[in-house]
């Protein structure tokens, strides 16, 4: 009897050692993170029972969950999107944001969308970054985007900066991958196609300028030449050159050449 009965409390105590130990489980808030300790039952559905933990956290798995907000910068590609000008035109934007969690937020952020950070992330957050380019580019025509393309985006950056902002986030930094419509990229071309071609034709021009300056100069300089050769060639001096050309040799054929003139 008496080793039933101790059979009985051991068999107890195993049972009450595997209650308490499944109805309670730890975890540990990792490093750049926020942990959220969120009450699964409550009068408002646990929204009043969100709570931020730090390192080591003891909880109820069947009563409560723990969530863990990263705090350190996270950097998303999304998927590219198309938004009209004000004039009708039609941009792509591939947009890349950086951003994080302000420190001690998690809990009212979590307390709002009921989701971990990726979801919030694929969907809230990309949903304020189609907003702030939708409402920028409605306030810009297309020459005035293409021209002030940086006072743009600057603008784009801080209306998401101040939507982010107020749900907790902050916007550290953003590209918009912006792309031109096709018909704009052509007309660009064309244009720096049509500048290339009217350079090289006034480097062409001016190539022929200056060897038709270089010709006339040459032609007067030889002109300038002649001219003193002729006022110094008297018939003396072509004497006197061919004397000293001479080699002492009769011509072959012909009349000997007079060196000197007969006074008598």
């Amino acid at each position: 009897m008496n080793r039933q009965i101790l059979t009985w409390a051991i068999a107890a105590v195993l049972i009450l050692v595997f209650s308490v130990t499944a109805m309670t489980s730890c975890t540990r808030i990792d490093a750049g993170h926020e942990g959220i300790l969120v009450k699964l039952y409550g009068t408002d559905k646990g929204v009043q029972d969100v709570s931020l933990v730090t390192g080591r956290v003891w909880y109820n798995p069947f009563t409560e969950e723990v969530y863990q907000f990263p705090t350190f910068v996270q950097t998303i590609d999304y998927a590219p999107f198309t938004v009209n000008a004000k004039d009708g035109s039609v941009f792509t934007v591939d947009p890349t944001i950086s951003f994080r969690v302000m420190p001690g937020e998690s809990p009212r952020i979590f307390s709002k969308y009921r989701k971990e950070i990726g979801l919030i992330t694929e969907t809230t957050l990309y949903n304020y970054t189609r907003d702030a380019f939708r409402i920028q580019f409605n306030k810009y025509s297309t020459d005035s985007i293409i021209s002030n393309r940086q006072s743009f985006e600057d603008k784009v950056q801080i209306a998401l900066g101040d939507a982010l902002g107020k749900e907790g986030f902050d916007l550290e930094q953003m590209t918009s991958g912006l792309q031109y419509p096709d018909e704009i990229v052509q007309a660009v071309n064309l244009k720096n196609r049509a500048v290339q071609q009217a350079l090289q034709v006034e480097n062409e021009l001016k190539v022929a300028e200056a060897q038709a300056r270089k010709k006339i100069v040459e032609a007067e300089a030889e002109a300038k030449a002649n001219e003193l050769r002729q006022r110094t060639l008297t018939p003396l001096l072509i004497q006197q050159q061919f004397i000293e050309k001479w080699n002492g040799s009769t011509p072959l054929y012909g009349s000997s050449p007079t060196f000197f003139k007969n006074v008598q």
